[in-house]
């Protein structure tokens, strides 16, 4: 007979096995750990390969099939490719930012910049009218002493731009990289597919392999509707502002790349350009310069619903939140990366929602 509180020796087994078991799971929660610490510092290059790979497939596969099933050549040639493509545009906005800034510089050194006198109606201003004159009268006869008055102001807006100039470094190197590693997965895809395919019919044994299918054909639709695009009015863009020699070509196709990526569009950076080249050029260049301008501003608006409506339906809400919210966690590399990724997630959701239940 037991006293009702079981056997002792069941009890002191049953304690061996929890704290063996806990033991386990312990070990094996810092090795998850551990690994997680060694390849977080990849974790963007490998989404970015996998965006890239799935994207470049069907060129890889016409490539392949170009060279007499040769998939490694096909990779390479891909590769090289998709290197000298990004590698030309990335380097010319790299070096016309700097050279905007030397600019913004040099136009703003205190020893060659001057003000006039403010107005005496300045006082009058309410609120602000008092300490405005006083700083615009200085600033007019000694520039050094005013930029030395704000200076502590400016550093904290100097140290964001330097973190975002790095930021951007990193991303163009990150993306480089993700270049070469997505050439070799090139080669190995349908085993790779396959692998994948498994993986998500031990997840969803009834629709797993539809979900894989899915995911593949919106990375596809949104890297080539919303960034693709944007990319290609970015080029197109520079191109003619480069020709025409408006000055600044480089931060106005930047701003038209980031403007496209975010569901804004090109128009409200190209419209003003276009408007100073009446005043700026003569009448034919002008001309010209308009006539090219104008359907680049609207190449998206015809494009973009063409490429996106292959099966797909994102809402631009969608894309719009994941532009926003990668940015804002993943800096540059999220300002690309988050449409992909949360166009995915919905459309993987709204599959799941509208999958039919069984009789």
């Amino acid at each position: 007979m037991t006293d009702g509180q079981g056997d002792p020796s069941s009890r002191d087994q049953l304690t061996a096995t929890f704290i063996e078991v806990a033991i386990r799971l312990a070990a094996v929660a810092l090795l998850v750990y551990g690994a997680l610490t060694l390849v977080w510092p990849f974790v963007s290059i490998a989404i970015w390969s996998v965006v890239i790979a799935v994207t470049l497939d069907p060129a890889f596969e016409w490539t392949a099939r170009r060279l007499g099933g040769r998939r490694r050549l096909a990779a390479a040639v891909i590769t090289v490719a998709s290197l000298l493509i990004v590698i030309g545009p990335a380097s010319w906005l790299a070096l016309g930012l700097i050279d905007s800034v030397r600019l913004i510089v040099e136009r703003l050194d205190p020893s060659t910049l001057a003000l006039p006198r403010p107005p005496a109606s300045v006082r009058n201003w309410p609120l602000i009218g008092g300490e405005l004159y006083e700083y615009w009268d200085l600033a007019s006869t000694n520039m050094g002493a005013a930029l030395a008055k704000i200076a502590p102001a400016l550093k904290p807006l100097g140290s964001t731009l330097l973190g975002i100039a790095t930021d951007a470094g990193t991303a163009i190197v990150e993306f480089l990289v993700a270049i070469i590693v997505a050439g070799f997965l090139f080669a190995p895809a349908p085993a790779l597919v396959d692998a994948l395919k498994k993986f998500a019919r031990r997840l969803f044994p009834q629709r797993g392999e539809e979900f894989v299918k899915l995911a593949g054909a919106t990375i596809r639709a949104v890297s080539r509707g919303v960034v693709g695009i944007s990319a290609l009015q970015a080029i197109l863009a520079g191109l003619g502002l480069m020709v025409a020699g408006v000055p600044g070509a480089s931060l106005i196709t930047s701003a038209v790349l980031i403007l496209g990526i975010i569901q804004i569009g090109p128009t409200v950076v190209l419209l003003p350009v276009v408007i100073w080249a009446w005043f700026a050029m003569a009448p034919m260049t002008a001309i010209m310069f308009t006539a090219y301008m104008v359907p680049v501003s609207l190449l998206d608006n015809v494009l973009r619903p063409i490429v996106m409506g292959r099966g797909l339906r994102v809402p631009m809400l969608v894309i719009l939140i994941g532009v926003i919210g990668g940015t804002l966690a993943y800096g540059i590399t999220g300002l690309f990366l988050g449409p992909i990724v949360l166009s995915v997630m919905w459309q993987l959701g709204i599959a799941w929602i509208n999958e039919a239940e069984p009789a």
